[in-house]
This record gives structure tokens, C-alpha cells and sequence, in this order.
């Protein structure tokens, strides 16, 4: 039996709830312990609540990071970046969201279900996760970080 990655807590909105069954089995398949923060239908919902929960958790440090779907993957990023030391990017191929996490230390990747197909959302998936922060040889990358950190 392969040891866990990690917990990686994903959540949607009615948009995403579909695929967001397919991609917990996904990210179960490469190892890591996905946590469902919903919803569980696909009624409609308000995404910002879904949104700040997730980056809660995530922050908090319940979860390694973290995974929101809707539509456009818009909504999901702003709401999200709301909260203090969240770091939501919107990636919709994987070189973004390894830049993501190497540049910018990204805690929550951002999809969109209705323009981003399953295959390829794997791919950036497995981009983000396989990828780690670099502070850059100078620091510069971790300096940047901070000075994005609200005050």
C-alpha cells in the first residue's frame, strides 16, 4: 500500500459537482486523501461560501492544499483570495499551475468545469501536485509572496 500524500480538501458549486466525483477518485488514484467539502447535489448553490470554506480549511492547515471547481473557475478564485493566506490560482493547463505552486506557493487550484475538460484537468492537477515552492536563488519569488500577504 502506497503512504498518502497528503489531504487535499476540493469543494465546487452545482457546476462541478460532477466532475468533482471524478477527481476525488483521481487524486485517490495518485495517492492523497481527498476531503469533500461539497456540495453533494447538483442544485444550485452560492460558491462563495463553498469558496471561503475550502481556503478556511486549507489555511488552517486541516488540508495539504486544496481543489475548487465551477463553472468558469472565475467566482471560485475571488471569493477564495479573500481569505488571509489563501492563495487560489485559476489554471486551465498544467504549466500554469506547476508556475503556480513554484512562483507563487499556490494553496488552492481553481478549475472550471464548464471549460476545462476531466482529461486535461487531471493533467493540471498532477502538474500542481508534483510541483513544490521555490523561494528563487535570490529570494525573490518568497519575497513576492509576502508582499501579496494582506497587511
Amino acid at each position: 500500500m502506497t503512504a498518502s500524500r497528503g489531504q487535499v480538501a476540493i469543494a465546487s458549486d452545482h457546476a462541478g459537482v460532477a466532475v468533482k466525483r471524478e477527481l476525488i477518485e483521481f487524486l485517490a488514484s495518485i495517492g492523497f486523501t481527498p476531503v469533500d467539502l461539497g456540495p453533494a447535489s447538483t442544485e444550485s448553490v452560492d460558491y462563495p461560501g463553498f469558496a471561503r470554506s475550502l481556503a478556511q480549511y486549507v489555511v488552517e492547515g486541516k488540508a495539504t492544499w486544496g481543489i475548487l471547481i465551477c463553472g468558469t473557475g472565475i467566482g471560485m478564485s475571488i471569493a477564495a483570495n479573500k481569505v488571509a493566506g489563501a492563495r487560489a490560482a485559476l489554471c486551465m493547463e498544467p504549466f500554469s499551475a506547476s508556475m503556480a505552486r513554484q512562483h507563487n506557493d499556490a494553496n488552492i487550484l481553481v478549475v472550471g468545469a464548464r471549460v476545462t475538460g476531466p482529461e486535461l484537468m487531471r493533467a493540471i492537477i498532477r502538474s500542481f501536485a508534483d510541483s513544490a515552492f521555490t523561494p528563487g536563488d535570490d529570494g525573490r519569488h518568497l519575497r513576492r509572496v509576502r508582499a501579496i500577504e494582506p497587511a
